[in-house]
């Protein structure tokens, strides 16, 4: 009897879905047209999925490129798009006419070119943040595969990515990240993947590592083959390794952006960020050293630059004539004490308490031999 029920409203269902299509139909024949519906609550979703929940339903191109029209209905459901009741015509407008009017594309590509503009509808500031993009420049001057919105994000599938509250990356987000660029940037993807931070990410799970949005930004990204770019690696890079919350955990130094600052490259480089950072320089930032999708762990045997061999052939690409004992010179980020590099430490403090003491006896000798001048004239001129 249950069955029977459920076979009742289901057949009930569809009834009125067919009547409402048929009225509109009949509306518009005797109007001689057929208008849109002004609200998206005129047109449920159900209605467009009576079509669309077809899996066989596909539109074919003049090319030849045959696009499905399959919308599964309960993972759109599950969507953001669908969490927050958007419904199929806010961003089909034109599809609220029924029959649908003639969709001028020849391919697939035209198509997601002519469509994807209606993001900017709900999504304003981040669809003008991407206008500034090297993906948006990339498009503008002609190259039709660069990414667009829904190339990132799949209107029907996509799930929240950032906390409502905090905005915020979702951790399972976070994870993905990485494959979504890879749709396009393979080749890199595939190299991330072998990286120390790739592969805590892949393998692991590890959540503190960054990925691409991290290094490159998320709407706005911008060319990374840019003098700016390079000049401002330093402090893309402490954004992490400056956090004590993060590199503590794997007993990592935090010191790493003031002891590059401190020496004859860093001082360099942030003198060229500060005034100009438009001009090149040739000094070395952090991925000169340590690589840029391919980082190794410092220690790796084959490219970790914590391997004195490892460390000079990267030193003698700008230092041709550096010697087996040039790296010696470097103390890896660390500031000298008595766990990192001893000897310099207590170097340093002999020099510390020395000067001090120099300069320091230098002054009191001064000063006692003027206060005995100033005595030995007072005396005299009692006399």
């Amino acid at each position: 009897m249950e069955n029977l029920l459920m076979k009742l409203n289901r057949y009930r269902r569809l009834i009125l879905i067919l009547s409402g299509l048929a009225l509109v139909i009949l509306v518009g024949l005797m109007t001689g047209r057929v208008e849109a519906a002004p609200a998206s609550q005129e047109i449920a979703n159900e209605s467009c999925l009576f079509c669309h929940s077809q899996p066989q339903m596909a539109k074919t191109f003049p090319n030849g490129e045959v696009l499905s029209l399959f919308i599964d209905g309960s993972t759109f459901e599950h969507a953001v798009h669908g969490q927050e009741g958007i419904a199929c015509v806010d961003c089909h407008e034109q599809m609220a006419q029924v029959p649908h009017p003639a969709f001028a594309a020849q391919t697939i590509r035209d198509a997601k070119l002519q469509l994807y503009t209606v993001c900017q509808e709900c999504h304003f500031d981040r669809y003008n943040s991407v206008l500034d993009s090297v993906h948006q420049t990339a498009l503008a001057s002609g190259n039709f595969n660069a990414a667009i919105c829904t190339d990132c994000h799949n209107p029907h599938t996509q799930t929240r990515i950032t906390d409502k509250d905090t905005g915020e990356t979702l951790p399972e987000a976070h994870l993905f990240i990485p494959e979504t660029c890879a749709r396009c940037h393979s080749a890199i993807y595939e190299s991330y993947k072998q990286t120390v931070h790739g592969t805590a990410l892949t393998e692991e799970g590890n959540l503190d590592v960054p990925t691409c949005i991290d290094c490159h930004g998320v709407h706005n990204i911008q060319d990374p083959t840019t003098s700016q770019f390079r000049n401002e690696t330093p402090l893309l890079c402490a954004k992490c390794h400056t956090d004590p919350a993060i590199m503590d955990k794997y007993g990592i130094s935090t010191d790493v952006l003031d002891t590059y600052v401190a020496d004859f490259h860093g001082t360099t480089v942030t003198l060229f960020e500060k005034t100009d950072p438009n001009l090149p320089t040739n000094k070395p930032v952090c991925t000169d050293c340590h690589g840029i999708h391919d980082i190794k762990p410092v220690k790796d045997p084959q490219a970790g630059i914590a391997i004195k061999e490892n460390l000079l052939v990267k030193c003698q690409r700008c230092h041709p004539d550096a010697t087996a004992n040039f790296p010696d010179s470097w103390m890896s980020h660390y500031i000298p004490s008595v766990q990192n590099y001893p000897v310099v430490y207590y170097v340093n403090l002999f020099y510390k308490i020395l000067i001090p003491g120099v300069l320091g006896g230098m002054v009191i000798y001064v000063l006692t031999d003027i206060y005995r001048r100033f005595i030995a004239r007072k005396k005299g001129g009692a006399h």
